[in-house]
């Protein structure tokens, strides 16, 4: 570990200093996770794979920021994350449908109901899959409190909604997702 430790340091010390080699190798290193992240919020391949790009492009020129606190993964993450958000925001400018739904809604109703529905033996795969049946929004929505980690005040301070909508899409997504997985799972 602290080998893997001191060889990571190592390299994002030639990132600092613009080497070639060391940026390739930090590429290597972290653009399979990356495009994980790219590919849960954009539908399109080809624009996950633009994303990839264009975030270590980002990633390479702000490395200097990276204080060697905490990890580098999550540093990392996070650039790609708002990179996202960032793509999303010009989608939704462009006349992207970026419907937000703001009704009221009983949430303890839906999470009872989501209790209701497990859904068996699931794949990675079928993940992305149910993710890609999203609205766009949902999926944002779901991808930056799920895995992410983001509350629904940084949901709804970094999408311009409301803490509301941020919980209503929210429990929607999850509700559609269980939908597709077992619709999926009916399917083998």
């Amino acid at each position: 570990m602290v080998e893997k430790t001191k060889l990571l340091n190592d390299l994002l010390a030639g990132c600092v200093q613009g080497e070639r080699r060391s940026q390739q190798l930090i590429y290597t290193m972290f653009s399979g996770k990356m495009k994980a992240v790219c590919l849960r919020y954009l539908k399109s391949r080809e624009d996950a794979e633009d994303l990839l790009q264009e975030g270590f492009i980002k990633a390479f020129q702000n490395i200097h920021q990276f204080k060697f606190e905490g990890s580098f993964e999550g540093w990392l993450r996070r650039t790609f994350v708002h990179l996202c958000i960032d793509w999303i925001r010009k989608q939704k400018n462009k006349g992207w449908n970026t419907e937000f739904n703001d009704q009221k809604h009983d949430q303890q109703d839906e999470a009872d109901e989501m209790d209701e529905m497990m859904v068996p033996d699931i794949t990675p795969d079928q993940i992305l899959e149910s993710l890609n049946q999203l609205s766009p929004v949902y999926r944002t929505v779901f991808n930056l409190i799920a895995f992410e980690q983001f509350s629904h005040q940084e949901v709804a301070d970094q999408l311009g909604i409301s803490v509301g909508t941020s919980k209503s899409n929210y429990s929607k997504a999850k509700r559609n997702i269980q939908r597709i997985l077992l619709d999926l799972n009916a399917r083998k």
